[in-house]
This record gives structure tokens, sequence and C-alpha cells, in this order.
């Protein structure tokens, strides 16, 4: 076939940037099949021609690709365990002025609960959580803060009750939780990572990559982090060489940068 696959990753390199090569081919390859089925388009060349023709067609290809699937607490024992033990922990070692960074965040639900978890330790207005993901679009949802019943009910009742407010069928989470957050957008695969977290959340989203890319990025989230500092992954997900990258486990789940 003269517009195979291979083809149409170099095609997406160029036209997004996005890498598709780190992803798992069968599983990526099966979902983009399905999206052009779905526009009765035949082929990977005349599916580009329309992601370079129209916008909508791109927007929705960019989002169904980078697999935007999120809720508030999700796993909420994890969530007691960064409560009630590594927060009061990275505290401890580094002070309230925690560097936190959110990555892969999609629609905002993770880095909101994690400046809600903080919020028993710190004082809300010394919260700052830095939240990154590499489609805009879930970044301009993120920062609307419009959820459903189901992504929130995860939310502990307190939180609940203080901090969204009925919008419809939707709810809207408080401005001074927004505050806290600073959205941008970032590819973990290209961009330079930030420097001295004390905290990095980054769940149920590397289950996607290759081992490889998969390995290089925990050891990039590796050099990110502060000694002593703490990385959480998701329910899905594990580090099987963590030892040999620098990490310590200390709970299923965290990771604590060592020597």
């Amino acid at each position: 076939m003269l517009y195979d696959y291979e083809y149409f990753k170099r095609e997406i390199l160029s036209l997004t940037t996005i890498d598709l090569n780190a992803y798992k081919e069968k599983q990526m390859k099966r979902r983009i099949d399905t999206l052009i089925a779905k526009h009765k388009i035949t082929g990977y060349d005349k599916y580009v021609c329309a992601l370079k023709n129209d916008k909508e067609l791109f927007d929705e290809f960019v989002g169904y690709i980078t697999i935007n699937v999120s809720e508030f607490y999700r796993n909420p024992e994890q969530w007691k365990i960064l409560e009630t033990e590594i927060i009061p922990d990275l505290i401890q070692k580094f002070g309230k002025n925690l560097k936190v960074w959110s990555a892969a965040c999609s629609t905002g639900d993770e880095p909101y609960s994690l400046v809600m978890a903080l919020s028993r330790h710190i004082p809300l207005n010394q919260i700052r959580v830095y939240a990154t993901d590499l489609d805009k679009q879930v970044i301009e949802k993120a920062r609307v803060g419009l959820y459903s019943a189901k992504s929130i009910q995860g939310v502990p009742r307190e939180f609940r009750e203080k901090y969204f407010t009925p919008v419809g069928p939707s709810y809207r989470i408080d401005d001074g939780i927004k505050a806290r957050v600073d959205f941008k957008t970032h590819d973990l695969l290209k961009d330079s990572y930030p420097t001295g977290c004390h905290l990095i959340v980054c769940r149920n989203v590397l289950i996607y990559f290759t081992e490889e890319a998969k390995n290089a990025i925990f050891r990039k989230f590796r050099n990110s982090l502060a000694q002593g500092a703490c990385l959480f992954i998701g329910s899905t997900e594990q580090i099987l060489e963590y030892k040999e990258m620098g990490y310590d486990r200390t709970h299923s789940f965290f990771y604590y940068r060592i020597p």
C-alpha cells in the first residue's frame, strides 16, 4: 500500500509534532482506523489531506489520539495515602511552598484534586500547581472548569459542597481553586521538564506508550524531582526497574527520588 501507516505517522509528526512511534502501535492504529471509518474516508492519504484542510476534523483527531480520560480523586484510596502520608512527609522535608507538577493533566480534574488535597495542610493562597498537557483543547476545558456529576463523584463531600456549583447538568469548580493552577501545553516526549519538583503526579497516561518511551519519561521525571521528592503514578502503571532508575518505593504507585 502506497500510503501506509508509516507514511501516516510521518505526516502526523510534521502536522502536529506528535510522534506516534512512541505509542503502542496496535492500540493506536486501531483508534485511528476507527476514527477514519467514522468519517467514511478511504485511506490514510485522504485523511491526512482532510486534516490539513478541516480545522474541526483536525481538532477532533488531536483530542481523540491524546486519550483524555480523567476524573477527580481517581482511585480514592491512593489519594488518601497522598493526603495523610505523602503530603505531610513532603512538607516536613521541604516546607509548605511545595513545587507540584501535574503532568498530562487532561481536563483539569487531577490538578484541581491536588489543590484540594494540599489545602488540608497548606493555606489555599500558598498553593501553586503547575499543570501541563499536550492537547490545547483539554487545557482550555480545564481553564473553564465545568464537569459532569460523574466526574466529581469521587470528590470528598466537604469539598464537593464547598467548591462546586451546579450549572444546568454540570458543576463549575470554584474560582479560588482554579486560581491555584497554572495550565500550559507540554509534550512529555520532546519538551524540557521543570526542575526541583517536590511532587510530580502523572497517572494512567503512560500505559499508552511503548516501554522504551515510558522508561525514558520515568527517568526524566526522576531528574525533575528534588532529592527525596515523590512521583505519584496511576493504578494501571508500575516502574519495574525503579531502583536502577534512582527511585525508592514506599507504597504502590508512590516513588521517591534517591541518590
